[in-house]
This record gives C-alpha cells, structure tokens and sequence, in this order.
C-alpha cells in the first residue's frame, strides 16, 4: 500500500476492476505463479481489444474516472480499434475531470497549451493546470511554474516548482536547484524542498518497483495491461 510515484510508467491501469496497480506489484504477481493475473481481482487480461473497451464503459457507467482517461486516450490516438476523434476525447476527459481525475485536467492544458486537436489557447491551458494542480497533480502544478516563469513572474514560478518538488517530482527539483543558485530561492526553502523530497521518495520506494523498472527496460520481462 506504498503511495504510487506519479509517473504512469510506474503503474497500470486494469480494466477488469478499474484500479491502477504498481508495477512492482503485477511483477510479483507473475513471479509468484499467477502470470497475467489482475494483482487486485486475480482476473486474467481482456481477450481482445472490443472486449477491453466494454470494460471501459461498464467502468464509466459506475463513475470511474480513469475509465474516462483511458478511454479518452484511445480516441485522441485512434489505438483499440477506435477511430482518432478528438472531439470525443475532449468530452471523455471533461467527464473523466468532473468524476476526480486530475489526468484527465492536466491533458486538456496540454492540448491547449500545444495545440493537439484545439487551437492553442494558453487561458484556457492555464485554467485546466490551475483545476488539476489543486486536485494534486504535480506535472501540472511544474507547468504552471512553467508559464509564471515564461511570464517573467520568477518568484511566483518558483513557488509552484517547490511544490511539486516536495510532493516528489524530480524535475522540478532540478529546477528548484537552479532557483536558489539564482537567487529565486532562498536557503532556508531549498533545504526544506530538498529534505521534504528525499522523505516522499523513501515512502514511495520499492524494491519490487526498481526490478521490474529494469527488467522492462532491458526486455527481461513484459508487461500485460
């Protein structure tokens, strides 16, 4: 029950029961003998891509929210056997956004702030940043330093990169590094960042993670979603 690092390569969304499972655990769960079993519900994998949207929408229709992000990303890429339209992604990830899902809010400012199936509107990108930020999403809250930083409102930008270096984003603890050899940052605060970032790394920290991290990067084992 160790809290989830934010990156999605760490864990895996299961359209069987609708929870994201570390990694780490699935991996142990092939060791032990239950290969391509659901580490939560012990169901095996969908036989076949319609078989994995149905669960999709039977996840919906019960309120999941990450339901609606997955399935939004399979629209907005045309992956599963659906049709690319980004119209519908955008509707799934309002929807997935309402439901709690600070993913789905984050990829609705991406979208605006680059472009992707919208025109570029950095408002609106900053609104979405702005709602996902406050539901816990630290990539958004990086982002919106981001923009402040971009805005020349330096000390504002940095406030937001602390943040999300506390709650364990690395980047933006490199970037809060160079805040305090500029000057942004003082003393005082990058040593609290610093220190708070290594405790929400030791809490997040597993051996079972780390083997699996690396046996998917040399090939050695392969991942069922």
């Amino acid at each position: 029950m160790l809290p989830l690092p934010y990156e999605n390569r760490i864990s895996t969304f299961k359209t069987c029961c609708g929870k994201s499972i570390c990694n780490g655990c699935i991996y142990e769960m092939d060791m032990s003998g239950g290969k391509d079993l659901c580490a939560f519900c012990r169901t095996p994998p969908a036989s076949s891509k319609k078989d994995k949207i149905e669960q999709l929408k039977k996840l919906m229709g019960k309120g999941n929210s990450q339901a609606c992000l997955v399935l939004a990303f399979s629209h907005a890429t045309g992956i599963n056997n659906l049709p690319q339209d980004w119209q519908k992604a955008y509707e799934l990830w309002l929807k997935g956004g309402e439901l709690g899902c600070a993913w789905a809010y984050f990829n609705l400012g991406q979208s605006y702030r680059l472009g992707t199936g919208v025109e570029v509107d950095q408002k609106k990108a900053k609104y979405y940043y702005e709602v996902a930020a406050m539901m816990g999403h630290v990539h958004a809250r990086y982002n919106l330093g981001y923009m402040e930083h971009r805005a020349g409102n330096h000390h504002r930008a940095y406030k937001h990169y602390m943040i999300a270096a506390i709650a364990g984003l690395e980047l933006s603890l490199e970037t809060v590094e160079k805040g305090f050899m500029s000057g942004f940052i003082s003393k005082d605060e990058y040593a609290r960042t610093l220190r708070t970032y290594h405790e929400r790394q030791k809490e997040m920290k597993s051996d079972a993670r780390d083997t699996a991290a690396l046996l998917r990067r040399t090939g050695e084992w392969h991942l069922t979603a």
